[in-house]
């Protein structure tokens, strides 16, 4: 709308996790705003300056690391760089990737820079930890927050990829990917990426699972089951199983906390239409949250996420 309507602003900050699409939204922005059709909300990605925006060689967009550029020398630079005019383009863009990475004197040298900021200048700071980043910063962008993909949205899109790339992969695999990414694309990707190298056979769950060591649902069905039976004995028995197969404890702790909070879900909202539910199947909620109550659940969930912090 912004675009469409001419009111287009000189700073912007993205914030989210990582893997949602920050930077990679900055250059769609990019390409918006410097389109030969445009400015247009719908840049055509075939002239001249989408292009070059899409191989990375725009010489009017500037790509910034503030990790490794994160000193008062290298906003200075900048600073005197933003006062000439675009070499090539309509607007110059400079998207600042982990801005909150910055030291105070840098922030300030940035914050003159956008109180007045020449008009043919848009920046674009991205972020995962706005919190981070100084109010008089933070007041002078328009702030857009980027969520996590949800579990379907991520599994269409894997298999999609999938597709495209020629990767055979079972659905229950994509699932698990899309469960273990967190709502990250980037991560998603690069675990399908690292399976579909694994074996001849495509991509599938026990693969899945090896690559991200992770403890398997019967061992977590088992386990939960003794502890809630009081069974100290078969648990302690069914922990040495898991690491004499060399899982890590961590993760283990991890999954028995997320079947813990999937059983407290359920036991809540038994009807409610969830991916991270119907990974476990609602027979096994169904039995497996009769045997413990709302507290035990989540004295339970307490506890092994306290653990697994405690596990380093």
């Amino acid at each position: 709308n912004a675009i469409t309507s001419g009111r287009i602003s000189h700073a912007y900050l993205f914030t989210g996790p990582r893997g949602t699409g920050k930077t990679s939204t900055a250059k769609v922005l990019a390409k918006a705003l410097n389109c030969e059709e445009g400015p247009t909300a719908t840049p055509c990605n075939h002239c001249r300056s989408c292009e070059l925006i899409n191989d990375g060689s725009a010489m009017d967009v500037y790509e910034i690391d503030a990790a490794s550029n994160r000193g008062i020398d290298e906003i200075r630079d900048l600073r005197e760089n933003v006062k000439f005019s675009p070499a090539q383009s309509r607007y110059k863009i400079y998207i600042i990737d982990e801005v909150h990475m910055l030291t105070n004197e840098a922030f300030n040298a940035l914050l003159k820079t956008l109180e007045e900021p020449p008009a043919h200048v848009v920046f674009v700071l991205a972020t995962t930890e706005p919190h981070r980043i100084p109010a008089t910063i933070l007041s002078r962008c328009q702030r857009y927050d980027f969520r996590r993909v949800g579990v379907r949205e991520l599994t269409d899109h894997l298999a999609h990829i999938a597709r495209e790339s020629g990767i055979t992969a079972t659905p229950e695999a994509l699932r698990l990917i899309a469960l273990q990414s967190d709502g990250g694309v980037r991560d998603a990707v690069s675990i399908l990426d690292q399976c579909s190298v694994l074996g001849n056979d495509g991509v599938t769950e026990k693969e899945v699972r090896e690559l991200l060591g992770l403890v398997g649902q019967e061992a977590v069905y088992r386990l939960c089951a003794a502890v809630a039976d009081g069974d100290g004995a078969t648990a302690l028995a069914g922990l040495e199983e898991q690491m004499a197969l060399g899982k890590d404890a961590r993760q283990l702790l991890i999954e028995l906390a997320g079947y813990c909070r999937s059983l407290m879900l359920y036991r809540a909202t038994p009807n409610l239409d969830s991916p991270v539910l119907a990974a476990y199947g609602r027979d096994r909620l169904e039995a497996d949250s009769r045997r413990l109550t709302h507290e035990q659940l989540v004295r339970l969930v307490e506890l092994f996420y306290e653990a697994a912090n405690n596990s380093h």
